[in-house]
């Protein structure tokens, strides 16, 4: 095994504080984001995508987007960039569950390389690591893949394209991710998985089949 792919959402880190914490944080500013930012490639180029006339009509679409778990990537971008700016503030800190920065930096030092593969956009991952409660992570990850550059987290051919992104033989790679779907996605494309049942998460009640299931990092040698 040369790499272990994170999920994050329910997986490195509540539930709660990505949808309460960042989701919460973006939702009143991206209209304020639009408006500021319109000079910015890639603010122009999400507004375009979203189709609304008005910033209000704009931010009406997103709003219904994150009501409805829309994985936009309008929204996703948007998102990602007010979130990169509150961490850079100062005004948000990442969630980790407690096992999860020691297993990273032991698995560093046994010669294991990161990455992660998250709906959320890469431009919010990095900054997710780089500002957790317990210190910047960041550099014990090597790789960030979203649905964008990897494509649908449910679909075996994301899989395969992010093995041919880290010259990694499918065998070579494990998933961990606490959405069974996910799990058997990357199955189906040669990886080896764990699945990951957190106490008090969404996926506490999930039926993962045949895959090995875990409910803390400590049970993964």
């Amino acid at each position: 095994m040369s790499w272990i792919v994170l999920d994050i959402e329910g997986t490195t880190s509540s539930t709660e504080s990505v949808h309460r914490g960042l989701y919460s944080y973006a939702r009143p500013r991206l209209g304020p984001w639009i408006d500021t930012h319109r000079d910015d490639p890639e603010v122009a180029a999400a507004v375009r995508e979203i189709g609304g006339g008005t910033t209000e009509e704009s931010v009406a679409i997103l709003h219904a987007w994150m009501d409805g778990d829309v994985k936009a990537t309008p929204l996703k971008t948007l998102q990602g960039q007010i979130w990169a700016a509150g961490f850079a503030g100062g005004e948000l800190t990442a969630h980790f569950f407690p096992d999860v920065p020691p297993a990273l930096r032991g698995w560093r030092e046994r010669g294991r390389r990161l990455a992660v593969f998250s709906s959320g956009a890469v431009s919010s991952q990095r900054p997710w690591f780089a500002h957790s409660a317990e210190g910047d992570l960041s550099a014990l990850v090597e790789r960030y893949f979203d649905t964008v550059n990897a494509g649908p987290k449910r679909e075996p051919a994301s899989y395969e394209r992010i093995a041919a992104a880290l010259d990694a033989p499918p065998g070579e790679l494990l998933f961990l991710s606490d959405v069974p779907a996910e799990l058997d996605a990357a199955a189906a494309a040669g990886w080896r998985v764990i699945g990951v049942r957190r106490p008090g998460e969404p996926s506490e009640q999930a039926r993962f089949g045949a895959h090995f299931v875990v409910a803390s990092f400590e049970e993964i040698a």
